[in-house]
């Protein structure tokens, strides 16, 4: 590569110029190579330790929500077993009833009710199903029930409540499910 102006001999000392260059130069571009790939390695890394934090931050969240699951699913039937109870004395027979009877009744009302409570503070939700679209995630059809009321797949009756803890499915609600008359 010559130039007009410039002799071979102008391109041999050029380049024996640039052969003899500062060792120093060479070694400074090194070392700033190095700090550069250092420091995307250390943004990286740091980026890397943050999504682990998250994560577990979520993970934690997840666990503490749904630790208490199975505790919580056999106590269901107790819950069931509550309500039957209260089901099973007609609202006659109630106002007819002694005071003893009255008292006892209101002692099973209250333990429902505190039983709720505690799933309520545990995350745990009874499931509001009558009236809503069939959900084959959180309602388990038992029954159809021929109408022209609601639309087809509209829950018409709940035969037991469901119940869910954040958003998954405790135990589904037994359902009966509307059907268009023909």
């Amino acid at each position: 590569m010559t130039d007009d102006n410039q002799t071979p001999e102008t391109e041999i000392d050029a380049a024996l110029e640039e052969a003899m260059a500062d060792p120093r130069d060479t070694e400074i571009a090194t070392l700033k190579d190095e700090v550069a790939a250092t420091k995307d390695r250390l943004l990286r890394l740091a980026a890397e330790m943050e999504n682990l934090r998250k994560r577990s931050e979520r993970e934690k969240a997840e666990a503490t929500l749904y630790a208490a699951t199975n505790f919580a699913r056999d106590l269901l039937s107790v819950a069931d077993n509550l309500g039957r109870a209260l089901q099973a004395l007609p609202q006659e027979e109630r106002d007819r009833a002694q005071e003893a009877e009255r008292n006892l009744i209101t002692g099973v009302e209250m333990t429902e009710r505190e039983l709720l409570n505690v799933f309520q503070r545990h995350g745990i939700r009874k499931l509001d199903v009558v009236g809503q679209k069939f959900d084959p995630n959180f309602h388990q059809a038992i029954y159809e029930v021929p109408t022209n009321e609601k639309p087809p797949g509209t829950v018409m009756q709940e035969m037991q409540a469901g119940f869910a803890v954040g958003d998954r499915c405790l135990r589904p609600a037994m359902v009966g499910v509307a059907k268009a008359l023909n």
